[in-house]
This record gives C-alpha cells, sequence and structure tokens, in this order.
C-alpha cells in the first residue's frame, strides 16, 4: 500500500527513483518493485531513511517484540503452572483456572482504554515503561499466592498493568511507519508474544526439573519469580531509549534533528495526523463514526473481536494430562511434566513460520492487501476445530496429536487488521488511538466471558463446545469481511462516477479514507454519460468490477 503524488512532469533524481523525494518538497512513498523490497522495505529507500528506519527498528520494534514477548511469558506463566503442580498444591480442582482466566481479563479491559488514550498526551517512553514495571512486580507477588482467591487478586493487577501495551504499541508502530512498512512489523511484534508462549512451556520444564523445592518453593512458583525479575530491565531500560512520537515536536536523543524532520514527513507523506486538542465536536465525531460504530459495515473493531475470539484455547496439554488419570484412558500410556509443557510447543512454532509468511506477503506482493489472510486463516481453523471435535480422543493418539499441532496455523490475520485499522484512521490520531484500542478492549470483554461457557477447564480435554464456539465465529468473520470488501467497493466506486462527472474524466482523483488517491482506470467507464456510470456502480457486484475485490488502484497500490 502505498501514496504517490501526481506526476508534475519534473524529472527524478536517484533518491526519487528510490521511493522518496528529499528537500523542501514533501515526500512520495510508492509502492515496492524489487525483490529486495519484498524481503525488506527498507532496501528500496535512500540512505538517509533507511539509516533512520534502522535506528526504529532498533529500538522501537525490538524493545516493542521483546516486551511482548515477556508480557506473554506473563500470561501463559498460569496455564504452564497449573499443568506442573499448581493445582494440587492449591486444591484448584474446579473452574478456578478459567475464572482466574476471565478475571486477568476482567483487569485487561478496564484499563486499555484509559492506557491507550494517555498516549495521545503523554509519551510512550514515560508510559508503556511504567506499565512493565507494574506488571513486572505483580508476577513476581504471584509467586507468594497461599490461595485460589488469592491468585484472582493478583492476576486482577497483573491484567491492570498489561493492557496497555499491546493496543498501545500498535498505535506507535502507526506513528512510525507507513502502510508498506507497518504489517510486517506488526506480524514480528505480535509473533514475539507467540514466542514467550513458546519459551514460557521451557521455562517452567526447566524450573520444574532444576528449581522444584530449592528453599522450599514449589517449581511452579519459581516461574513466577523468575518471569517477574526478567521483565524489569527491560522497562528501565525503556525509561532511556524509547522515543517520543514524531509529530509530539519533541525529538528523541538518539535520532538527529535531520531525521526527526524526516520522521514528520514521512508520516505527512501518508496523511498521519499529529496529535490535536480533545474538543467536544471531536468526540461527537469519533464516536458517531463507523469506524467506532460496530453495528455498521465495514467495521475493523468487529472484525478484530470476532477474530480475537474465534481460535481454539491451547487444549493439547489438558489432553496429555488426561492420559494420566486414574483409571488410566490408555493403560500404559502416560506423560511426564516436561512433556505435557513441550509438546504443544510445535503448534506455537508452525504458527509462527505461516503467519511471518502472511505478514510478508500483506506488504509486500500484494501490496497491502490484509483480507485473504483472513480468508485463509478462517478456513483452516474450521477444518482443525472440525476435526478436533470428531476424533475421537484416544484412539488415534499420533493423528490427533498432528490435528492439535495444526490447528493454531490459520490465525496470523490479527495484526493485520489492526495495521488496516491504523491505515484508515490515518487523518485523527486520537481516534486511531480509540478505534485500536476498542477493538482489542471489546475483544477482550468477549473473552472475559465467554471461555467460562465454552471453554470451561471441566470439559477439557473433549472441549466440544469451544470448537463449535470457533467455528461459528471464523464463519461470520469470513462474512463480515465479504461485507466489507462489498462496502468498500460501492463506495470506492460511487466516489470514482461522482469524482468522474464533476471533472468530465475517468482519470479525476478520489477522495477515500480522508486521503486522495489516483481514481480507478477501468475500461467499464470509457464510455456512456454519467446516468450509464450510476447506475453500472448501482447494480454490480464484486465480481463483475474488475480489480475492485483486489482494491487495485492506477498507482499499483490495494486499498482493502
Amino acid at each position: 500500500m502505498g501514496y504517490e503524488k501526481e506526476d508534475s512532469g519534473r524529472s527524478e533524481s536517484p533518491h526519487e527513483e528510490s521511493g522518496v523525494s528529499h528537500g523542501s518538497e514533501p515526500l512520495e512513498v510508492r509502492p515496492l518493485r524489487s525483490w529486495k523490497g519484498y524481503l525488506w522495505d527498507t532496501w528500496e529507500l535512500p540512505r538517509d531513511q533507511r539509516w533512520l528506519l534502522f535506528k526504529v527498528d532498533a529500538f522501537v520494534l525490538t524493545f516493542a517484540s521483546i516486551g511482548y514477548f515477556l508480557k506473554n511469558l506473563d500470561l501463559n506463566n498460569v496455564n504452564n503452572a497449573y499443568l506442573s503442580g499448581m493445582e494440587e498444591d492449591m486444591k484448584m480442582y474446579g473452574n478456578q483456572l478459567v475464572t482466574s482466566t476471565s478475571i486477568y481479563t476482567v483487569g485487561y479491559v478496564i484499563g486499555q482504554i484509559p492506557s491507550n488514550l494517555l498516549l495521545t498526551r503523554v509519551s510512550p517512553r514515560w508510559v508503556i515503561p511504567t506499565l512493565e514495571v507494574g506488571w513486572g512486580i505483580a508476577t513476581i507477588c504471584t509467586s507468594t499466592v497461599k490461595s485460589y482467591h488469592a491468585l484472582y487478586g493478583i492476576r486482577f493487577l497483573v491484567g491492570l498493568f498489561e493492557s496497555g501495551f499491546y493496543p498501545g504499541i500498535h498505535y506507535l508502530l502507526g506513528s512510525w511507519y507507513t502502510p508498506q512498512e507497518i504489517g510486517k512489523r506488526a506480524m514480528i511484534f505480535w509473533l514475539a508474544g507467540s514466542m514467550g508462549t513458546l519459551f514460557s512451556g521451557f521455562l517452567q520444564a526447566a524450573a520444574y526439573t532444576n528449581l522444584n523445592g530449592v528453599n522450599g518453593l514449589a517449581g511452579w512458583r519459581w516461574l513466577f519469580i523468575i518471569d517477574g525479575i526478567i521483565t524489569l530491565p527491560l522497562a528501565l531500560a525503556g525509561y532511556i531509549f524509547f522515543p517520543n512520537l514524531p509529530q509530539d515536536g519533541r525529538k528523541t536523543w538518539w535520532i538527529t534533528q535531520e531525521e526527526h524532520v524526516l520522521s514528520v514527513k514521512r508520516m505527512d507523506a501518508v496523511h498521519r495526523a499529529g496529535k490535536s486538542p480533545w474538543t467536544r465536536a471531536k468526540v461527537k465525531r469519533m464516536f458517531l463514526s463507523w469506524h467506532i460504530y460496530l453495528l455498521r459495515t465495514p467495521s475493523p473493531s468487529l472484525l478484530y473481536i470476532v477474530w480475537n475470539n474465534g481460535y481454539p484455547q491451547a487444549g493439547m496439554g489438558y489432553w496429555l494430562k488426561s492420559f494420566n488419570a486414574t483409571p488410566a484412558p490408555v493403560p500404559g500410556t502416560s506423560y511426564t511434566v516436561p512433556q505435557i509443557n513441550d509438546y504443544p510447543l510445535l503448534t506455537t512454532g508452525l504458527f509462527i513460520i505461516v503467519s511471518l509468511t502472511w505478514g510478508w506477503l500483506s506488504d509486500g506482493p500484494l501490496r497491502g492487501a490484509r483480507w485473504p489472510f483472513i480468508y485463509a486463516g478462517a478456513v483452516i481453523t474450521i477444518v482443525f476445530c472440525a476435526l478436533l471435535r470428531q476424533m475421537p480422543l484416544y484412539t488415534n493418539i499420533t493423528g490427533r496429536m498432528a490435528v492439535y499441532w495444526l490447528s493454531n496455523i490459520g490465525l496470523g490475520a490479527g495484526p493485520l487488521i489492526l495495521s488496516w485499522a491504523n491505515e484508515i484512521c490515518t487523518a485523527d490520531t486520537e481516534e486511531r488511538a480509540l478505534v485500536i484500542v476498542l477493538a482489542n478492549d471489546l475483544a477482550y470483554v468477549v473473552q472475559a466471558v465467554a471461555p467460562n461457557f465454552v471453554w470451561k477447564t471441566t470439559d477439557f480435554p473433549a472441549a466440544k463446545k469451544g470448537y463449535l464456539w470457533c467455528i461459528i465465529l471464523q464463519v461470520l468473520s469470513s462474512e463480515l469481511t465479504q461485507q466489507h470488501l462489498d462496502a468498500m467497493a460501492k463506495s470506492l466506486f460511487t466516489s470514482a462516477v461522482v469524482a468522474g462527472v464533476l471533472a468530465h474524466s475517468v482519470a479525476a482523483s478520489v477522495t477515500c479514507s480522508n486521503e486522495v488517491v489516483n481514481a480507478f482506470s477501468n475500461p467499464s467507464f470509457e464510455t456512456g454519460d454519467a446516468t450509464d456510470w450510476t447506475a453500472w456502480v448501482a447494480t454490480a457486484t464484486p465480481s463483475t468490477m474488475g480489480n475492485v475485490l483486489s482494491g487495485e488502484a492506477s498507482d499499483g497500490n490495494y486499498y482493502l
């Protein structure tokens, strides 16, 4: 996805050919054109931009990814601890684990909106690291709980402090990166969290094997201590290295004045607005906007909510542990605690590989198109959830294990949905912050309630209601995506017709999502008057609109 000015007939410098013009004129961000650019976009940029993005990647993307890795360690350690002795030590034989997760989610929901809106007024340099300090200390305190009631209180605090990190980083990525750069970086950031999930199993296995009983503490308690301790140094480093936003007017110490100006020009080139006052008119407009109003189509918030709740819970560990029950469901087959923690990790490894591929394809060859991966993920998830729901639990152990490993490979659309939200709300930074956090926040509202009905701990390892829930939501996400494509197609072509009538030319500009892009060059518009065009748009379906489903505009980019 990119933005390009009309050709004025002037000659272009080598820097301009690589994507960005310099001097006093605004920058021009153009689509990637070479395999090197598809592999990593900065290779097509001039030297000054390449060096700026190297710094931003090093300080912003690296810090964000490590932070999200640690956040997911602290999120998933309860599940690993539960499978490694906490259930027995704290007598959590009912639905207490799911309840603790729901209470964590309540804290997460309460804290998200204030945290993200605070980022529009206070530098991320102070907000994000402070959140990390809070959840690091709370995680360490989890090692001291003596009852599941105390666990509930601590998990609420962990959720409250962790709440602002994920949506805040997505807002920050949208404040530094252009549309042809943000998709893959959002995917890297998100998958760092999956690496945290992956590593949490290894860490719990190591803690159980090497620290169980040391200083009178169970191995699962050591996991919380270790997770909390390794979080704090990164938080302290964040106070030093995390940047201000480009358009805040305050230069970050590790970039030069020229690079600061360049970072502002890059955002101006894609019409990414800086902060503006919170007025009554702004608040009214934002809450009546179609981006916020969930019952209108298209709605990135509603799509993200459905996606976020439409994937299967981690059921493989429960299934492996069920072999150790008395009486044994399969005599002679049992699994150790390290095996129960380690075997499910291949699921995360496969998922990371597939999701990275999706991020690169979306930013590169597909030029910003996000929707193909929503469809692909839905189909994959429906197939494997149906298999897990119908397969016998114990008659084909190898086959069911393989299905568990493959069941989550279709879940890579989430960061691309939030990247799209960054793009369509580009003209108002407060609205952009609110749209992103509402999508994530309301997704967690559903997540706080639904597991108590469809993912009950006592329903595992079969969990048939949960897998049916996933199938229903994935069908709904496909329908919402199709509605989005239809609505955007009609909107874009209707705008093209109006602009064409006014300018007596099909090459007129079209206003879309508060930015000016080149109108579509469509053979259907070469003849006929305005009445014919309007009738064509009113009756056409996406399949007859030429390039409308891919959203390919005359600048070679995609806007759907």
